[in-house]
């Protein structure tokens, strides 16, 4: 429908321009009326201005595309008057689960990306000191030829247990409860650490981090420790 609307409103303006330039030549031939003139200038400026609202311009100000691993729930909080929630912990319990989601996806990705050592996937989820200690860990254990195996259970529970502003960063701190199955190998396929037979309880507090002036829409996890 409203290219059908667009259509019709270039034909129009299309056709007055085309009139107009015939009356002006007329004008400089015949002396038309210059009144004449004004009015279909005027009405031209009309139908322009009419199809420049229908096809709407771009501000600048477009929505910035949210992050795959935190999902728009949490998009409320950039809003500078919602501060007080972030404050006084007082944010809708739909926000929280939207982005308890995100926070559950990156928390699996995150940890099977450490164990594969898979660099590139954590650059895009860390910041930049957690980012520098993973990589330390990672390069220890290939110099020492450690093979890590997982086997990912899943998330038995998680809640998110702080949230905190300080200036223009915000925190927020998650609980994970989750269950893997985890070992380490050297060299000669030896299991030197953990069990591949066993399920193990993982108890994990992790920290998320965002500039909530910056155009980046990542949480950038910033902090884990064990409860």
């Amino acid at each position: 429908m409203k290219r059908i609307t667009v259509f019709i409103c270039f034909f129009d303006c299309v056709c007055i321009l085309h009139d107009l330039g015939i009356i002006i030549k007329k004008h400089m031939s015949n002396q038309f009326g210059f009144i004449d003139i004004i009015l279909l200038a005027m009405f031209a400026g009309f139908i322009i201005l009419r199809l420049r609202n229908i096809l709407g311009r771009k501000t600048g100000h477009q929505r910035k595309p949210t992050s795959r691993h935190f999902p728009k729930g949490m998009e409320i909080l950039k809003d500078i008057e919602n501060n007080e929630a972030i404050k006084t912990g007082n944010v809708e319990e739909e926000i929280k689960e939207q982005f308890l989601k995100g926070a559950n996806i990156a928390y699996e990705q995150i940890i099977t990306s450490f164990t594969k050592g898979d660099k590139k996937s954590l650059k895009n989820l860390l910041g930049k000191n957690l980012f520098d200690d993973f990589s330390q860990v990672i390069d220890e254990r290939k110099k020492k030829e450690l093979k890590c195996e997982i086997t990912f259970i899943g998330v038995k529970s998680l809640k998110i247990l702080e949230l905190k502003k300080i200036e223009n960063i915000y925190k927020i701190t998650v609980n994970f409860v989750s269950e893997i199955i985890t070992c380490v190998k050297d060299k000669n396929n030896q299991i030197v650490e953990g069990n591949p037979d066993i399920i193990k309880t993982v108890n994990d507090v992790w920290k998320f981090s965002k500039n909530m002036w910056s155009q980046d829409p990542t949480w950038y996890l910033v902090e884990t420790s064990n409860k």
